[in-house]
């Protein structure tokens, strides 16, 4: 067999690690747990911290920690991370490199290859912005698929017969909806249509804004101008969320949130499943029109979908199981874990790539439609930039296709190809995600044939190339990155910073956890000089707490401890 190959679920709340073993996936657990939180952070002591402990970090330290950032990849932009800042490319590494050093600790094996997933939405930039991050995390990417195309894999491993299936996959940051044929050893991905900007995120944004216009209005304090505040509002947000999707009403509770007029200001109240679902509505109305549109794309009705597979944490949501079953009458599937699916699905496209004996057999499909412009008709007159698409939306990848166009003018010695993605029938109202020119063409009448060719691969990387048919002259160009492409330099920095990094984080973690845990004891032991009896005694308490919790080797128990008592200290010192 050959190396082996990991299935990655880059996600933007939480990301997963796979792997097919005696022909059965296993999701790998990551510090105890099988998610591990896509947050990174970095220490008082600029030690690195992904996952859990970044998490418990951001609500004390949010200046010193990066979360949700899946939303930004592909954008030309930094971040910021303490007094550093990073590419969304460097901070995914990071993710990544802490999946790979999971996987290499649970295999025995060092592992360089891997298949990661992406939204089946996301644009070319992002999916070249993701194969970055993984050749930073020492990762070379054998394939990109996306996400609902994985998580058919895993629902399907074992089928047999014909099914047209709806993959609805609304993740932390994401949404997708794919149509996808499944016949004998076979997956074919039919149409996808989506929204990256959609999430879970989006609904813990619905009741952040509740929360803090509640605040406003019962306790006449403002909490967006406190970090601290509203990293704390947005964890109880988000806990809040997840225990509305099998309770009624959840019980909000966050004290001494904020310093008040008249001191210490508590939040506590009630959320009812029902008034959540109502400030969620509008983004469900969304997906569900997002639905129809992709079975329009794939030519199919209501009536001939077999099964609706849920995939992603806000899938568990009552209101979208209610109104899917509702809208397309068939009960959603949820024998998997929609957290997992995705990984396990890439784990078994790993495996097939890797040589294992596994049935699927991948076929996937573009989310767009790709093209240039030209002089042509454009509601009844000639236009420059008439859209003229060469591969459309929901073609199976990979493709190939070719267009021929004519200079317009005797003697034109240069033309100017530009490529955009989009609908539209106009190229201005698209995305332009490249451009370039050939000069030198023969100077002859006009009608002088260019020929120009589209290549769309499987992992969604756009080649365009322009020849004069007469002469062979020729230009190209690889679309790999249209608003953040790293250069060579670049890259070679970048890789020397995140190698940096990740060498700190193999640190033995206990170490580390056990070295923090006993600086926040002696950090708590000097409060307790000047604390009142109350307080005094909550510190004995939560010490007490940290030293069990090492005392017995737990790191999830030491990490949930000392975050307690860091919200404790934080309290006192405000």
């Amino acid at each position: 067999m050959s190396d082996i190959i990991i299935g990655i679920d880059l996600g933007t709340t939480n990301s997963e690690v796979a792997v097919v073993r005696d022909g059965r996936p296993e999701v790998i657990a990551v510090d105890g747990s099988r998610l591990l939180p896509s947050v990174v952070g970095l220490a008082d002591d600029g030690t690195l911290l992904v996952g859990q402990a970044a998490r418990n970090q951001y609500v004390l330290h949010p200046d010193r920690t990066v979360k949700s950032i899946k939303r930004r990849m592909g954008e030309d932009t930094r971040v910021a991370m303490g007094h550093e800042s990073f590419t969304p490319q460097e901070i995914s590494a990071l993710i990544l490199g802490r999946l790979k050093r999971a996987a290499e600790d649970h295999l025995g094996e060092t592992i360089t290859k891997a298949v990661i997933t992406v939204p089946a939405y996301f644009s070319d930039a992002q999916r070249q912005a993701t194969r970055d991050a993984g050749q930073l995390a020492g990762l070379e990417v054998m394939r990109i698929i996306n996400e609902p195309t994985a998580a058919a894999l895993a629902y399907e491993v074992e089928h047999v017969g014909r099914k047209h299936i709806l993959v609805y996959d609304l993740g932390g940051g994401t949404f997708d909806v794919s149509v996808v044929g499944v016949e004998k050893d076979v997956v074919e991905v039919l149409a996808s249509h989506g929204d990256n900007q959609l999430g879970g995120d989006d609904f813990d944004a619905r009741i952040l804004d509740h929360l803090s216009d509640w605040l406003k209005r019962e306790r006449g304090v403002d909490p967006t101008a406190n970090r601290q505040a509203m990293a704390r509002l947005t964890r109880a947000a988000e806990n809040t969320k997840i225990l509305l999707s099998d309770a009624p009403f959840a019980r909000i509770e966050e004290e001494y949130l904020l310093e008040g007029k008249d001191g210490p200001v508590h939040l506590s109240l009630e959320l009812s499943r029902e008034d959540y679902e109502a400030m969620i509505q509008s983004y469900v109305d969304e997906t569900l029109a997002a639905v129809h549109i992709a079975l329009e794309g794939a030519k199919l009705r209501v009536a001939d979908l077999d099964e609706i597979l849920l995939v992603g944490g806000a899938t568990r949501t009552p209101l979208i199981q209610r109104r899917l079953e509702k809208d397309l009458g068939l009960q959603p599937r949820g024998e998997l874990d929609p957290d997992l699916c995705v990984a396990t699905g890439a784990a078994i496209q790993a495996a097939v790539i890797a040589g294992q004996r596994v049935s699927q057999v991948l076929v996937d499909v573009t989310p767009y439609t790709f093209g240039t412009n030209a002089i042509s008709v454009l509601d009844g007159e000639m236009y420059p930039y008439t859209y003229i698409p060469l591969i459309r939306k929901n073609s199976p990848i990979p493709i190939t296709k070719s267009e021929a166009f004519s200079t317009v003018y005797d003697e034109q010695e240069t033309i100017e190809v530009n490529i955009y993605q989009g609908e539209d029938p106009d190229a201005l109202n698209n995305i332009r995600i490249g451009s370039f020119r050939i000069e030198g063409l023969s100077k002859v009448p006009a009608g002088n044939v260019i020929v120009t060719t589209f290549s769309l691969d499987i992992n969604g990387i756009l080649k365009v190339t322009s020849r004069e048919k007469r002469t062979g002259l020729e230009k190209h160009i690889t679309i790999e990155n249209a608003t953040s492409r790293f250069e060579e330099q670049e890259m070679s920095a970048a890789r020397e910073r995140i190698e940096a990094l990740i060498a700190g984080d193999d640190t033995q973690e206990g170490q580390r956890e056990s070295v923090k845990a006993q600086a926040l004891i002696e950090k708590a032991e000097r409060l307790m000089e000047d604390a009142g009896p109350e307080d005094r005694e909550d510190l004995i308490n939560g010490i007490e707490a940290v030293r069990d919790a090492l005392a017995g080797d737990d790191l999830i128990a030491l990490e949930e401890t000392m975050a307690a008592l860091s919200d404790l200290i934080f309290y006192l010192q405000s």
